[in-house]
């Protein structure tokens, strides 16, 4: 795509007031009589033109036997017909100044070369003619604000009313239909349900940018596969996000199979799914891992009155349950703070003397004898601003067991009009509970889970999504032009640009004699390493030109001897800029901490740890460029094993600030200087609390230019 399709041609697109088949058929099962089918199921008002060269009528309606005799102007036509005759087609739709084109063919992009010379050809009639297409390879849309549905599945369609509604936006036309099911089964309005598919002339961006000024859209629900224009998403998402609009992502790409499947499925080339993710949370979508968490997530998101955020409190009837829950909940990272008699004295004076106030709430079977239990812990929590949810995990058994708790709980909720989350999570699934109280409770902004650990889940992802807080200090940081020669760049130059920056090093200087190197050994004190330098030489011990521990002045010589005999055997004919004579350092825990220009999202860091867990448990973490310093605390906190910077076994906790300085300064360098492609400091040595970080090794790989990259 090279064109955005403007407003008002996605208008005509998605409230058609005309619409013509081409390729309408009478057969059952066809296609094209599947669409007429949901067109006249749904009475859709406006004009229906018939497409079929060889029938006088279908029904009761005539039919054209070409495109040519279309009356000038009108909004889609729907081409339900073999591929191959797809591209005359849209360009006769071009001179009859159609609107727009909804293609349901496969083949293209997807199917190889010539598939893709024929999309690319799409996407230049689209242009010519500002005509919006829809696809090629998609299952049409549905509008369910005026009852328009443009596709040839069956699926119920209930009219959105005054609800607020969920646009569905998705590559994959079968999973738009999935989901659109599963949020009408649920009683969630839905506002547009869209398939892109191939995204030839209009793709997921162009209809986010049209649901944002929607008033029928709250919610965005997305199924990518692969985002074409990110920098644009990232936009449209801030600007979602400023106008109090949430997006819910579900992307498959997290496998190198799914990957593999998502460039055959929609011909996209996937991007690196973890950047991606980094990425799109820091501007507020909430990602979903698989459809269930995804409808759940988007239950909870447009149903209750806000999202929710920070620490969560579980109202509970079983003692086993409430251990249970402990244990999910620590696993999942969705926080339960801490309820004693001491902090919580309303709800103290709500329970019983023999029910302990903890959290989870282990209200025991009380509550059958007691309903109005369920009213008075509820009054006691809805005000604790410690928790942003309350989860009520009941349990359920039979009919009379659940007409004591709904109908109290029910009237609880309806009394006490919460304005944070509540959200029902039965622990009985399949329990027989009436139809009517799962409706009252959605009917008060109650979303009802027929198990809890769904909810859980659920609840954990969004609260995890609170808003950051706000942009690093040093982020924007101007500074003069960096002198960056294209290409890799050596150590010792790269920590003279780094320096500049407050990135602590080593003391060090570059020689190129055995006698400049004993004066600088003599300087720096010993013992020394020594170090080759070459902007061709990235892995200089792979190649050994690493030399530790030269332990004085006698060792120098034989030690400079041997690092120029094992480059010279490594790599002949090349030359060193020099040698880098550095202080040894103290031992101390490994980092490694970097980041890169990634081609499609920008700048993005990398932190975690060195050594084995960098190579073989990969325990790193992804960070937006422009974290506070508390913010990327918060991270490092978060690493696998972050208890050897706290303090394990009796070692002391180390120097965590002065590492996530380290990590700031590099995002605010990534953001301030695009051309640099890549930072490595590996490793970096994090010392006990108060004594510093220190990078041992720098490497920057310049670009020649300013790429033309998102931020």
């Amino acid at each position: 795509m090279s064109a955005l399709p403007t407003r008002r041609a996605v208008e005509r697109l998605l409230r058609p007031r005309s619409v013509a088949v081409v390729g309408a058929s009478a057969t059952p099962g066809a296609l094209g009589a599947s669409v007429l089918a949901n067109l006249e199921r749904l009475k859709y008002p406006g004009d229906i033109h018939l497409i079929n060269p060889n029938r006088e009528t279908i029904g009761s309606r005539p039919c054209l036997k070409s495109v040519e005799e279309l009356p000038l102007g009108v909004d889609v036509a729907i081409l339900a017909i073999p591929r191959v005759a797809v591209l005359n087609t849209v360009k006769a739709l071009a001179s009859r100044q159609v609107g727009a084109a909804i293609i349901f063919s496969a083949g293209f992009a997807e199917g190889g070369e010539a598939g893709l010379a024929d999309q690319r050809e799409l996407a230049l009639i689209a242009k010519a003619a500002g005509m919006m297409i829809e696809g090629p390879n998609c299952l049409g849309l549905v509008n369910y604000v005026e009852g328009i549905a443009l596709t040839f599945v069956e699926i119920p369609v209930i009219a959105l009313g005054s609800r607020p509604g969920i646009g569905i936006v998705s590559q994959s036309g079968a999973m738009a239909a999935v989901v659109a099911v599963t949020l009408c089964s649920k009683d969630l309005g839905v506002s547009y349900s869209i398939s892109t598919g191939n995204e030839a002339a209009s793709g997921i961006e162009d209809y986010v940018e049209y649901l944002l000024d929607d008033p029928h859209t709250q919610v965005m629900a997305l199924i990518v596969e692969q985002f074409r224009q990110p920098k644009r998403f990232l936009d449209l998402a801030r600007s979602a996000q400023a106008r109090g609009k949430s997006i819910v992502l579900l992307h498959p790409g997290r496998s190198r199979a799914a990957r593999d499947s998502a460039a055959t499925h929609t011909g996209a080339m996937a991007g690196d799914y973890s950047v991606m993710r980094t990425k799109v949370q820091r501007v507020g979508v909430v990602p979903a891992d698989n459809l269930e968490e995804f409808g759940d997530i988007l239950d909870i998101i447009s149903r209750c009155p806000a999202r929710p955020s920070g620490g969560s409190v579980v109202l509970a009837e079983s003692g086993a349950f409430k251990a249970l829950t402990l244990d999910l909940c620590e696993e999942i990272g969705l926080p339960l703070p801490v309820l004693t008699d001491e902090s919580a004295p309303a709800l103290r004076a709500a329970l019983p003397v023999f029910v302990p106030v903890s959290n989870p709430v282990d209200l025991t079977a009380q509550g059958l004898v007691d309903p109005d239990l369920y009213r008075r812990a509820l009054a006691a929590l809805l005000p604790d601003e410690r928790f942003g949810c309350i989860i009520l995990a009941i349990i359920q058994t039979d009919a009379k067991t659940s007409a004591i708790k709904f109908s109290t709980i029910v009237d609880a909720v309806r009394s006490l009009a919460p304005t944070k989350p509540v959200v029902f999570a039965g622990l009985d699934e399949g329990a027989p509970v009436p139809e009517e109280y799962v409706s009252q409770l959605r009917a008060l902004h109650v979303p009802y889970f027929p198990s809890p650990g769904r909810a859980f889940q659920a609840v954990a992802r969004i609260s995890g999504m609170a808003p950051h807080a706000g942009e690093s200090k040093i982020a924007r940081r101007r500074v003069p032009r960096m002198d960056l020669p294209a290409g890799t760049i050596a150590e010792y130059r790269s920590k003279e640009l780094l320096t500049v920056w407050g990135i602590p090093f080593s003391e060090g200087r570059l020689v190129t004699t055995l006698d400049a190197a004993l004066g600088a050994a003599t300087d720096l004190g010993y013992p020394i390493v020594l170090k080759a330098q070459s902007g061709q030489l990235p892995h200089k011990s792979d190649a050994g030109g690493v030399l530790l521990n030269i332990a004085d002045a006698n060792a120098l010589p034989a030690a400079w001897t041997r690092l120029h005999d094992n480059i010279a055997r490594s790599r002949p004919g090349l030359a060193l800029d020099g040698v880098l004579i550095e202080r040894m350092s103290k031992m101390g825990l490994e980092l490694i901490i970097g980041g890169r220009q990634d081609p499609d999202w920008g700048p993005i860091v990398l932190a975690g740890f060195g050594g084995v867990q960098a190579e073989i448990l990969k325990d790193v973490r992804l960070l937006p460029p422009d974290m506070t310093l508390e913010e990327i605390v918060a991270e490092l906190n978060q690493l696998k094993s972050a208890e050897l910077l706290r303090g394990f076994r009796g070692s002391p906790a180390l120097d965590i600030i002065a590492a996530a300085m380290i990590v700031e300064k590099v995002g605010a360098l990534l953001i301030a200087e695009p051309r640099i492609r890549e930072i490595d400091l590996n490793p970096v040595i994090v010392y006990p609390r108060g004594s510093g970080a220190l990078a041992l090794d720098a490497l920057i790989v310049a670009g020649a230019r300013d790429p033309d990259i998102s931020s």
